[in-house]
């Protein structure tokens, strides 16, 4: 039986859990709920509080995880963006991944170690080789090493690894950074890291995805035609940069692991795309690139050029 007891403690811990919850709907505007929601100006007071549970804040224009409170972003300046956790956990996880694999190609790895456990089981010699043997690409393809940012002032690192295509001065406004520019194309083949970086430390101030074809990332139209990812990050000496990262014959699926607004470091990861593709780096007029077309590149350590 039920004591009046343990009834009334559990109704006075949810009316402490409505009027909390009511406190916060009251703040978002939206019932509740938190996710997207941007709060401009000086922070509430409890959100200035000690963090119970796991909060990120931005330390030198820099994105740092340290832990949270309400599911909030806190800023200098006390302005406030409430997030999805969980998002939270799951681009920290792959920005800073510690494993010596992208978290993408688990599962491709996996399945395919189980394919091979499995032609073992059965004595099938034959299936077990080729099963092992497309385990041992997936974890190459999907190796993500640890790579340190070159810091010297106003370079731009290459964010992909592979060789470099193409580069063009394009004196027209009709192209990602809306204004004549360096076009830089760097392919990645199969056998290239495909984890992509950030070329500069600064900001992001535009992400735009848009859908496409699917053409060889090789040939110069697949950067008018292809699916597409269009990253705008704005440098610390408030110079813009666009990269693009662009879908191939054989890679259908472009992940970005920033957003908007985000403070990056040069050198941090920041996406990856499946299966072969190419990314092209767009730079204003007037920067010094020291790219050569043919060069094998090195994400967020070669360096392709310098801002003017």
């Amino acid at each position: 039986m039920i004591s009046w007891g343990y009834l009334r403690s559990s109704i006075e811990i949810g009316q402490k859990h409505q009027t909390r919850q009511s406190h916060i709907s009251a703040r978002s505007g939206r019932d509740g709920n938190l996710k997207g929601k941007t709060l401009k100006g000086e922070c509430p007071s409890d959100i200035d509080k000690k963090p119970q549970g796991k909060y990120y804040t931005r330390q030198d224009n820099v994105l740092d995880f340290v832990g949270i409170e309400d599911m909030g972003m806190v800023f200098p300046g006390g302005s406030a963006r409430f997030v999805d956790m969980n998002e939270i956990r799951y681009r920290e996880r792959r920005i800073n991944n510690r494993l010596p694999v992208a978290r993408e190609g688990l599962p491709f790895i996996i399945g395919s170690l189980v394919l091979t456990c499995v032609f073992f089981w059965i004595g099938h010699l034959f299936l077990v080789i080729m099963a092992g043997g497309l385990t041992l690409f997936m974890v190459f393809f999907f190796r993500d090493p640890d790579r340190k940012g070159n810091k010297e002032d106003r370079a731009i690192l290459t964010p992909a690894d592979g060789r470099i295509i193409g580069l063009e001065e394009i004196q027209g406004r009709e192209n990602p950074l809306g204004e004549p520019a360096v076009k830089i194309s760097v392919f990645m083949s199969l056998l290239s890291v495909h984890v992509n970086r950030i070329p500069a430390d600064g900001r992001i101030s535009k992400i735009e995805y848009r859908p496409g074809r699917f053409f060889s990332a090789n040939l110069d139209k697949a950067s008018e035609e292809n699916e597409n990812n269009q990253i705008t990050l704005e440098t610390d000496s408030g110079v813009r940069v666009v990269f693009v990262q662009i879908a191939g014959l054989i890679a259908r699926r472009i992940v970005c692991w920033v957003r908007e607004g985000d403070g990056v470091r040069a050198g941090q990861r920041c996406g990856l795309i499946r299966f072969g593709s190419r990314l092209d780096v767009y730079l204003p007029v007037g920067s010094y690139v020291v790219a050569r077309v043919k060069d094998r590149v090195r994400a967020g350590e070669t360096i392709l050029g310098y801002l003017p």
